[in-house]
């Protein structure tokens, strides 16, 4: 049997849906525990250019699989956010300043990794004017310059709204830009207190409209209070802003003071919401229990640019 990584996925959070059970963790959501030369090596890299990564913040369940093939999510800008989201297990807090180096030693471990494709993301940075969206445009410059066949997706922030951070984003030309709904209209500000659901739609409306070539994506947990209908409703919304690539993954909690789990959606439900986003349009989808954002992103961009 694989171990799975220990995660507590139930729990009980004020303003959260309740869950009438504490639901079991069922054999489909079992995942290896990390090790293997691979992992340690990229482990050790991390902690000698004093860089964070989502994959650890995050506590990902496929932190194994994906250290094991050398690649990693980049978390830029610290490892402290300024939002309280009720589902994420990355710090919150009062960050420190920028690290105006950050991209430099991300670029040399992409470099060290010998990576071809490379995921950044970060916390939020409330704190400052541009949302740091000026660390994500030199980190994609510097990584360009040190290994020029690297692709290169961004997971990126809201930034509050701020159009012309996200200007900065898409003038560094990534290949993929992301940015995560997370959950259904019904139970976005209770799950995403500072976010806003139709701002983030627009953000991904904006980004298409800017760069009509640019590969877009979007990704949902499910499992946590949401209907089968509301994830429909929400794969619909992403594709009539011409989003070409969609994750969808089972929600996890951190701990039991974070929103709990409501249900541990089948196997055969996420096949029914794969077959329906390709259904509407979607270029490539990942819909399975353990698919995360990033979780296969590599493959991503080639199967969306066809």
């Amino acid at each position: 049997m694989a171990e799975l990584i220990p995660l507590s996925d139930v729990g009980v959070a004020n303003s959260a849906p309740a869950a009438t059970n504490r639901p079991r963790r069922p054999e489909w959501l079992k995942a290896r525990a990390p090790g293997g030369v691979n992992y340690h090596d990229v482990l050790r890299l991390m902690r000698e250019k004093n860089l964070n990564t989502v994959c650890e913040e995050a506590r990902c369940p496929n932190i194994g699989e994906c250290w094991n093939h050398r690649t990693a999510t980049f978390l830029l800008l610290g490892d402290i956010c300024t939002r309280g989201c009720r589902y994420c297990a990355i710090g919150k807090g009062k960050p420190k300043p920028i690290d105006e180096h950050e991209p430099e030693r991300v670029a040399e471990s992409v470099a060290h990794l010998k990576l071809k494709f490379a995921v950044l993301t970060s916390v939020n940075r409330d704190d400052v004017p541009d949302g740091g969206a000026h660390i994500f445009a030199r980190t994609i410059e510097l990584i360009r310059q040190k290994v020029p066949d690297c692709k290169v997706e961004v997971l990126i922030p809201d930034f509050d709204g701020n159009w012309d951070a996200l200007a900065t984003v898409l003038a560094a030309e990534p290949d993929v830009l992301n940015h995560n709904i997370e959950t259904v209209p019904r139970l976005f500000r209770r799950f995403r207190p500072r976010a806003k659901f139709e701002q983030s739609i627009e953000l991904l409306a904006r980004a298409r409209a800017a760069k009509p070539h640019l590969v877009t994506k979007s990704g949902m947990m499910v499992g946590a209070g949401e209907t089968n209908d509301e994830i429909y409703e929400v794969i619909d919304r992403l594709r009539a802003v011409d989003v070409n690539v969609l994750t969808i993954g089972q929600y996890l909690a951190p701990d039991a003071s974070y929103w709990p789990v409501h249900r541990y959606v089948t196997p055969a439900e996420f096949a029914g919401f794969r077959a329906y986003a390709l259904a509407r349009g979607f270029r490539h989808v990942e819909s399975g229990p353990l698919v995360r954002s990033s979780y296969n992103a590599h493959l991503h961009v080639g199967a969306a640019q066809h």
